[in-house]
């Protein structure tokens, strides 16, 4: 047998398989790093609205219910309430947002989306299908539905293993 050309050291991505190979080790490190990779092309996609990083996940959420407490969203999105709290008075400075008294219970304030911040809904969607595409670029369906699976099983581990703040 003779030696291989660089062609067949390289899979079908173009990428040497060394590059490829994944040891059990390395999941944390290449799952930080996709996240950091997706959300830094999500973003980048989300400025051209206005929208910062992190605010698509606020209004999608109110989108699924709109008047929640700043508390409720901060629960609800994985982040302290000091952050959502700073996140949506940048938002509502913004006019995608506003706080209201409840209409049960007026020591609560709840956030709700306003007419601009709806019509930013289209924009966030659009902006994650493109990212998504790119992710999955040279996957085939089966492959996406079993990497979502997957992340889905990860997901769901850490979340129970999470010690209660």
């Amino acid at each position: 047998m003779g030696k291989k050309s660089k062609a067949e050291k390289k899979g079908k991505n173009g990428k040497k398989k060394d590059e490829l190979a994944v040891e059990p080790h390395d999941l944390a490190s290449v799952l930080v790093q996709a996240a950091r990779s997706m959300r830094t092309v999500l973003s980048r996609n989300l400025h051209e609205s206005g929208l910062y990083a992190g605010q698509d996940g606020v209004m999608l959420a109110l989108a699924e219910n709109d008047g929640l407490t700043a508390g409720a969203l901060a629960a609800k999105l994985g982040v302290k309430a000091p952050t959502m709290t700073r996140t949506i008075g940048r938002m509502e400075a913004q006019g995608f947002l506003e706080r209201r008294p409840d209409e049960e219970d007026a020591r609560l304030t709840k956030v709700y989306l306003t007419a601009p911040g709806r019509e930013r809904l289209q924009t966030i969607a659009e902006a994650g299908q493109h990212s998504e595409k790119l992710a999955t670029r040279g996957l085939t369906d089966k492959q996406v539905r079993t990497l979502l699976k997957l992340l889905r099983v990860v997901d769901s581990n850490l979340q129970a293993a999470r010690a209660p703040d």
